[in-house]
């Protein structure tokens, strides 16, 4: 079979981990890139060799185009490259949108466009996140009480010196640009939230949030919180999730939830597993593009999951 081709639309600091990614896997080339700065469209071009573009409507041949640009612009780029390119398959990165209205509208163009949507939700394929996932689902755990989710990054003056980051426009708060991988990573583990209230804070004087405190109640009954900021000193801290369950409490931490921390399982030793990530991202990119290639189509969130999140964000956010 040829391999895929695919475009990538944004050539800015996250599109290094999608050519990593693609990289990695058999049966799929990034086959063009487009970028609104013609310079550095034409500087990623040269470094893979391939055509490159300014304008992503003008895209031709390709089965799948990757949307990498500043996040309020995701839901028309999205519309956009649905309703007037001839790609299949639409891969959006985090968030897909700042807004639930934009969102379903999104979502409603791009399914009467026949084509399909593929959110980067890469906790998904974390290695350890998936190995909880299948532990909470089989009742090891028991009911699930409580949880914690704790995201304390470093995003440092020069980060925010980049026109879109911080605005309420294109950025959304740290909650939508670091943190939305977390809140769908909520509605993975433990099913859907109920109710939720959030609290911002923006000494650091930008016009979203960069940090969020907020509590959770799930439709299940059980209470947690989610926690995040960008405002570390220095450097990124960690990411940290405690699980409290009626048969056990389980701690994850690293960078990428890739350790375990705690373990206390009735009947179930720590697993000697490693679950190590070499990447400040993770490798759930490498994945996302193997499931792409292999067209596991079930393995990308729902389309419930995706308003879910979006939903509970723009609560705790604004």
């Amino acid at each position: 079979m040829n391999p895929i081709k695919l475009a990538l639309v944004g050539c800015g600091r996250i599109s290094q981990r999608h050519i990593e990614a693609v990289a990695a896997n058999d049966g799929i080339r990034i086959a063009l890139v487009c970028d609104v700065d013609e310079s550095k469209a034409k500087q990623t071009a040269a470094r893979l060799s391939v055509p490159c573009l300014t304008d992503y409507r003008k895209i031709r041949g390709v089965d799948v185009i990757s949307v990498l640009t500043p996040s309020g612009m995701h839901p028309r780029h999205v519309i956009d490259l649905a309703e007037q390119t001839d790609a299949q398959y639409i891969v959006c990165e985090k968030p897909v949108s700042l807004t639930l209205r934009e969102a379903c509208e999104m979502l409603e163009r791009v399914e009467k466009a026949g084509k399909t949507l593929l959110p980067v939700y890469q906790n998904r394929y974390n290695p350890l996140i998936v190995f909880m996932k299948d532990l909470i689902a089989a009742g090891r755990l028991g009911k699930i009480h409580q949880f914690v989710c704790n995201v304390f990054w470093n995003r440092n003056d020069d980060y925010f010196k980049i026109d879109w980051h911080g605005t309420q426009a294109y950025d959304g708060g740290v909650f939508y640009t670091q943190a939305s991988h977390y809140v769908d990573m909520i509605f993975y583990l433990f099913g859907k939230v109920k109710t939720a209230h959030g609290l911002g804070g923006t000494l650091r004087q930008l016009e979203t949030p960069d940090s969020v405190s907020a509590i959770c109640e799930l439709e299940n009954g059980a209470v947690g919180t989610l926690n995040a900021t960008v405002s570390v000193y220095r450097s990124n801290y960690q990411t940290e999730l405690t699980i409290i369950g009626e048969k056990g409490t389980v701690r994850l931490s690293g960078t990428n939830l890739n350790t375990i921390e705690f373990w206390d399982v009735e009947n179930m030793s720590k697993p000697e597993m490693d679950f190590t990530l070499n990447h400040q991202y993770g490798k759930g990119h490498d994945t996302m593009y193997h499931y792409i290639v292999s067209r596991q189509w079930d393995k990308f969130p729902a389309k419930d999951d995706v308003l879910a999140g979006i939903r509970l964000m723009e609560k705790i956010s604004f």
